[in-house]
């Protein structure tokens, strides 16, 4: 159960309201109107509890799980326990998420400007908002309905934050117009300038960035995560992407619908993501080239050169994943100890 202190729950609800909220079905034998009250891991959870199976690794804890419902594919159903409500998806983990959202809904916005927060007389910032002590709202910024400012945010001159779109404690936005539901976790720095610098030995030039950064609806970027404005061009971040924390999205880079950015990845300027191509954590792009529609580029690994749509990489440099098997297998049969011979 989480902590009361830091997570207000929400519901109970019953099992035909969570069928609906989860996009799952029901058996036609299920209590509709059995009532539960929380979420909880398939080891910890109780009779009141709903959990989830997504991964054929748990299948016998899902067998020993003493929870009231649990959320699954059709074809664990059979695995399942008799006492448990089943919730059946093609997609439970999605399933899952969105019942977890139901129970555990963002905090509310309360509206109000905070005594210390500083508001400039040319910004727009709807009634219904909430800034936060120390927030900064600087000249003809936008803070559209329904937004929150955390404590020592910074939203920089011109800025336009849509609606419903939350910024964290001390995180910055300048040089951005930003989408609606937008989540900018704590520390993040949006629209900080590109590195460009001719470089010359009379001393390096510094480029002038004069471009902005473009957020679309729904994205989520995650804490001291630092996305550069363009150099011209807009750096661009599509409607729906999730970037995690601590990466680096350099200037003019172009990310489109859905891309998932795992920490600690890097971005580098004018390299474009097609929708939904996923980097897991520490992957690397090198900047000028695009990584085609649907890719998916395993940890670790650096993407030197274009990729084409829908494929699976892994390595350094990025090399479709059969590819990078047989690369390890030589590898291995190269380091293998040879045997010495007899005399």
């Amino acid at each position: 159960m989480a902590d009361p202190r830091f997570f207000e729950r929400s519901g109970p609800y019953t099992l035909r309201e969570l069928a609906e909220i989860g996009e799952a079905s029901l058996p036609d034998d299920a209590d509709g109107d059995r009532l539960f009250n929380d979420v909880a891991a398939l080891s910890d959870a109780t009779a009141e509890q709903v959990s989830f199976l997504d991964n054929r690794k748990y299948v016998k804890a899902l067998g020993e799980s003493a929870a009231g419902a649990v959320v699954l594919a059709p074809d664990h159903v059979e695995q399942a326990p008799k006492t448990a409500s089943l919730l059946i998806s093609e997609t439970p983990y999605r399933s899952f998420a969105l019942i977890g959202q139901a129970f555990y809904p963002l905090p509310p916005v309360t509206p109000g400007v905070a005594a210390n927060a500083f508001v400039d007389p040319s910004a727009t910032v709807d009634p219904s908002c909430q800034i936060d002590p120390g927030a900064a709202i600087m000249a003809e910024a936008v803070v559209e309905r329904g937004g929150a400012i955390g404590p020592n945010a910074i939203i920089g001159p011109g800025v336009t934050i849509g609606a419903e779109t939350r910024i964290g404690p001390n995180a910055s936005v300048e040089y951005a117009l930003v989408g609606s539901r937008v989540q900018i976790h704590a520390g993040a720095r949006i629209g900080t300038r590109g590195f460009g610098v001719a470089m010359d030995g009379r001393g390096h030039v510094e480029l002038r960035q004069t471009g902005r950064v473009i957020i679309g609806d729904d994205v989520e970027i995650g804490a001291n995560t630092t996305i550069d404005r363009g150099m011209g061009p807009d750096t661009v971040i599509g409607d729906g992407c999730k970037i995690d924390n601590l990466v680096q999205i350099g200037h003019n880079a172009r990310l489109g619908r859905g891309v998932v950015v795992a920490g600690l990845s890097g971005i580098a300027g004018s390299a474009v993501l097609e929708d939904f191509v996923v980097c897991a954590a520490m992957v690397g792009v090198a900047g000028h080239l695009t990584v085609g529609r649907g890719s998916q580029i395993a940890a670790t690994s650096s993407v030197a050169k274009s990729l084409p749509p829908g494929g699976v990489y892994g390595g350094t440099p990025a090399v479709p994943m059969d590819q990078l098997y047989r690369r390890i297998a030589a590898l291995n049969l190269l380091a293998r100890p040879r045997k010495s011979g007899k005399t």
